[in-house]
């Protein structure tokens, strides 16, 4: 008798990036590997009346080069962001979508702010100009679901399909709730988040968060572990991946970044209860999830809030798992700003990537504190054989989410 392939590990397969220092998978990795930084002041509006005024924007992107005009009027730039990364990343995947029965393949993602600059410019149309000049398509291009649904729609993606809100830590959800459907037998899982909020509606919901910077030096404006820290840089983009079971990856000859192999997510107390964060309890249950001890980690990307509070209790939760200075940690986002949605599924893929070449991304700009007891990648790209990294996301209101992945069995480091 001939064997069946029964492992329902969930791989990726395929990786689609823009992000605001690089557009598509390797011109990002080159300059993450390099440390450059897609940080500046921002041009898609002129920001001089707000407090803050510098973003991770991705400033190379003519949506007329990679969709259909057709396609435009329907859409707000995050959408248009995510239906290139999800070409590319299928294929990347060497996917053809026809060949699949359309309900064997899914699109989960994560959102956290929806097609803000769309409804903005919508919003002004009725303002100004009266209700017959308000887009029939502002129906759905601002809402949270849009991405999964255009996804769905132009790939013909009939499986299962939602979207997940949770801030920052939203899109290492969404990736893991896409694993739990290629376990139950889904042939196919498109999956990440976008993120573009770069619009004065958009700005000045995320200047009431308290946690923006307000300085104008880019090489000065998000310093996470570092004494001056004094907030984050907004960006956009993030990633979209394909992940299929590894039974499947392994039958058609695909090649495997790595496996999403553990997971979990917790929430903290409310403020005042006394009550510990719970990041470690997420992470403990993570490694626990994928079955590996602290030691079996290599790298753990943080996630980087940029606020002292917040830094410490991240470093505190890292310590506390893993030792003092007991794993290398970095923050590739201090290159791109904090891509809200975008930002889990971002640093997934710098992960799967760094294992590919055996090359920790460095944390730019940062000055440890002296006392720090983390071991902080910085001044340049680290080289190390990694095998197994942890991926932490926090979102505001207290959400957490820790995610493994470990490279693909018998996968040589480059």
């Amino acid at each position: 008798m001939t064997a069946v392939l029964d492992d329902t590990r969930a791989v990726v397969t395929g990786i689609g990036i823009t992000a605001p220092n690089g557009l598509g998978t390797q011109p990002y990795w080159d300059a993450v590997r390099g440390g450059r930084s897609g940080i500046g002041r921002l041009t898609r509006f002129d920001p001089a009346g707000y407090p803050a005024t510098l973003a991770g924007e991705i400033d190379d992107f003519d949506p007329q080069q990679y969709l259909p005009n057709r396609l435009l009027p329907q859409t707000d730039q995050v959408t248009r962001l995510a239906l290139v990364a999800a070409e590319w990343a299928l294929a990347d995947a060497g996917i053809d979508t026809g060949e699949l029965d359309d309900f064997d393949m899914g699109v989960l993602t994560a959102s956290s702010s929806g097609g803000f600059e769309f409804a903005q410019k919508e919003l002004g149309n009725l303002w100004s100009r009266g209700s017959r000049f308000v887009s029939a398509y502002q129906s759905f291009a601002w809402f949270y679901a849009v991405n999964s649904g255009q996804i769905s729609i132009r790939h013909g993606m009939k499986g299962p399909s939602g979207v997940l809100v949770g801030d920052q830590a939203g899109g290492l959800d969404a990736i893991a709730h896409a694993r739990r459907q290629i376990r139950r037998g889904t042939a196919l899982m498109v999956s990440g988040a976008m993120d573009a909020t770069l619009c004065p509606w958009g700005w000045a919901a995320l200047w009431t968060s308290g946690r923006l910077h307000a300085g104008a030096d880019p090489d000065a404006a998000y310093l996470p572990f570092d004494a001056r820290a004094a907030g984050h840089v907004p960006g956009e983009g993030g990633a979209i991946l394909i992940l299929e079971s590894a039974a499947a990856a392994t039958a058609r000859g695909a090649r495997s970044y790595g496996e999403i192999a553990g997971y979990a997510a917790t929430f903290d107390p409310a403020p005042g209860t006394g009550r510990e964060p719970a990041l470690r309890a997420a992470i403990e249950r993570a490694l626990a999830d994928a079955g590996l001890a602290p030691s079996d980690i290599d790298v753990v990307f943080a996630d980087a809030a940029g606020l002292p509070e917040h830094d410490q209790i991240e470093s505190d939760a890292v310590t506390a798992v893993f030792g003092h200075r007991g794993v290398p940690v970095t923050a590739p986002k201090t290159m791109t700003g904090r891509l809200y949605s975008g930002a889990g599924p971002l640093d997934v893929a710098t992960a799967l990537l760094a294992m590919s070449t055996g090359e920790i991304p460095p944390t730019i700009n940062v000055t440890p504190n002296a006392d720090s007891p983390l071991d902080l990648v910085v001044g340049g790209v680290r080289h190390a054989t990694v095998r197994a990294a942890l991926v932490l996301a926090r979102g505001y209101g207290g959400f957490n989410s820790a995610m493994v992945v470990s490279a693909p069995e018998g996968r040589e480091i480059s």
